[in-house]
């Protein structure tokens, strides 16, 4: 046995929780996730004084888990401030592991928190400023919207080479917002067809606004702490099998095949450590920043063969009642996406592993799958977690 796979089921998410979902009205980035962290850190049965380790980042900010520390009261002995992009608190999930079950720390908090939709200094700024802190040479001379030009070109690549058509990436849409119809915490609920999707505005060919992700506020935050004492603690302990990272360039520009991301190395490394295959996998939470994610990182992560994504999906085939359960709040597509969506794939997927996602619950779920991206295709994050059967 490896020693990353000594790790499988050492640590446990022992709480989760949320806050200003949607439009956050009236509060600022730093209120709604200390309001997160709050609620995750209660519902782990703990208070602050017991946490003493912190994973964190922000694209408005470089030295965030600083300020986050001092608002929050914490004194960490153990601090995680990588950023990757959206895929960060997916990333977070090993070194917290690591710090923990080498006696650093003994419950780390992970948070996130923005107010993109309702800020004055916006998405539209943030992205602007962005552009000036991480100039993309390849690209920016030719002032490209990023980053949706970057997923429109990995969409029209896959489209062009493996045949792929408009309507399978609607499919993505379309169950992501059956899911969300769910989910009472969803910012869109309303039906969404196909053609609704096709006929919506063109943003970036082949790309409608469907096929993009929402714009809201939004925060998160989930608790990590050894297994052994989250057995003891109120929630059914969700534990961590694996979890991997992977980044093989910046720039869309720079990736050898646009229609391959790193997720192919992240994914089989992570299910390596947790010692089981995709056919293990109950339910599947993935980045859906756009609908040609998706599809990628199925293929990517072995659901199925390259290339094979668009059949996969259609018909309903990751909607409620296909052949995979993928995106079961509603996703970045319908549910929330705050600039960084990374850390709600983690908050569902503890849901569906406690039981306790309601209406949209995946029966008898043991094993999820979560997959995080940043970026543009640049960084990928693995992490399959097992309910409190698995260990």
């Amino acid at each position: 046995m490896t020693a990353l796979e000594s790790l499988r089921g050492k640590v446990a998410v022992a709480g989760v929780g949320h806050a200003g979902l949607g439009a956050a009205h009236g509060y600022t980035e730093m209120e709604i996730l200390a309001q997160a962290a709050c609620r995750a850190v209660a519902d782990a049965g703990l208070s602050m004084r017991d946490i003493d380790g912190l994973a964190t980042c922000s694209s408005s900010a470089t030295m965030w888990s600083m300020p986050v520390a001092e608002y929050l009261g914490l004194r960490p002995r153990f601090i995680e401030a990588t950023m990757l992009g959206g895929s960060s608190f997916v990333s977070h999930l090993l070194p917290a592991a690591m710090a923990l079950e080498s006696g650093q720390c003994d419950a780390v908090l992970v948070c996130y928190g923005s107010t993109q939709k309702t800020a004055a200094f916006g998405r539209s700024e943030g992205v602007k400023a962005r552009s000036l802190l991480d100039p993309q040479p390849y690209e920016h001379p030719y002032r490209p919207l990023q980053p949706i030009t970057s997923y429109a070109l990995a969409a029209a690549r896959h489209m062009h080479q493996y045949g792929t058509t408009r309507e399978q990436l609607a499919e993505v849409a379309v169950a992501a917002r059956k899911w969300a119809q769910r989910n009472p915490e969803a910012a869109l609920r309303d039906p969404l067809s196909i053609a609704d999707v096709l006929n919506a505005r063109m943003v970036s060919d082949p790309l409608t606004t469907r096929d993009c992700c929402l714009v809201t506020d939004g925060a998160g935050a989930y608790v990590l702490v050894r297994a052994d004492r989250a057995r003891d603690l109120p929630q059914p302990p969700v534990y961590l099998l694996g979890s991997t990272t992977a980044v093989w360039n910046r720039q869309i520009s720079s990736m050898e095949d646009l229609t391959v991301t790193a997720a192919a190395e992240s994914g089989p490394r992570a299910l390596g450590m947790a010692g089981v295959s995709v056919s293990d996998v109950d339910v599947a939470e993935l980045y859906d920043a756009f609908t040609i994610n998706t599809l990628l990182f199925l293929e990517d992560l072995g659901f199925c063969r390259k290339g094979e994504g668009g059949a996969f999906v259609a018909q309903g085939g990751i909607a409620p009642g296909g052949r995979l359960p993928v995106n079961t709040n509603g996703g970045g597509l319908s549910c929330v996406h705050p600039g960084m969506y990374g850390i709600f794939l983690v908050i569902e997927a503890v849901r569906q592993l406690r039981a306790q996602a309601g209406e949209r619950q995946v029966p008898g779920a043991e094993i999820a799958l979560v997959h995080g991206n940043g970026g543009t295709l640049s960084s990928q994050a693995t992490a399959v977690f097992g309910g409190p059967a698995t260990r």
